[in-house]
């Protein structure tokens, strides 16, 4: 798999926290000291890029005509300023693995982004409402919930506990297998207990996986 890339611009402390785990990221990173210097390295689509920056930044990139909704932002945490729900807001200081979760989600969502309802299976998976329907029953999803039909979907293989833990919550070095167990449990459950599936992720000796 092609590894996206993550532009971080004119914020260098991040860059080398990053590139310190660089070969534990499931996305590569690069480092530019300006906004020129991103611009004349990145000639390309401007709107498929990821980039990391501050919100200083913000009415440069809306100029250049970048696609928002990829783009992070960071904010002290003592502004007051009011910003449009589309963009990624990050207040700071933030946890690093917090961080790193968050950019793998919006990675993993980064194919849907123009679509608000995905059909898995026989169901209808929205996005926004992070609901799941069949035959006009609606299921509320977690969060993790959504994010863990969304990788295993799109995994071309059973994926083992360890993978999950390390594809879904990223890096969470203290996060314990069972607790990615239990989630698994839980939205299997919910599954049956709303739609009498019990076949919606299916558990085999080489792991999970939807089919």
């Amino acid at each position: 798999m092609v590894k996206q890339i993550i532009n971080i611009i004119c914020i260098p402390i991040l860059y080398n926290i990053l590139d310190e785990i660089k070969d534990n990221l499931s996305f590569k990173i690069a480092n530019f000291n300006s906004e020129d210097e991103f611009l004349n390295e990145n000639k390309t689509d401007r709107k498929k890029f990821f980039i990391i920056t501050t919100i200083h930044k913000k009415n440069f990139f809306l100029k250049k005509n970048f696609n928002i909704k990829n783009i992070f932002f960071f904010l002290e945490n003592n502004s007051e300023q009011n910003f449009d729900p589309n963009y990624n807001i990050f207040k700071y200081p933030i946890g690093i693995y917090n961080l790193i979760e968050k950019i793998n989600i919006q990675l993993i969502k980064q194919k849907y982004d123009f679509q608000s309802k995905i059909k898995l299976k026989n169901y209808s998976l929205d996005l926004n409402s992070r609901t799941i329907t069949k035959n006009s029953i609606n299921l509320k999803l977690t969060e993790r919930e959504m994010d863990i039909i969304l990788f295993l979907n799109d995994s071309k293989k059973p994926q083992k506990i360890n993978v999950l833990q390390n594809q879904v919550w990223k890096y969470l070095s203290k996060l314990e297998t069972h607790t990615v167990e239990t989630h698994i449990y839980r939205l299997r459950k919910k599954m049956n207990d709303n739609f009498k599936d019990d076949n919606f992720i299916i558990s085999s000796d080489a792991g999970y996986f939807i089919k």
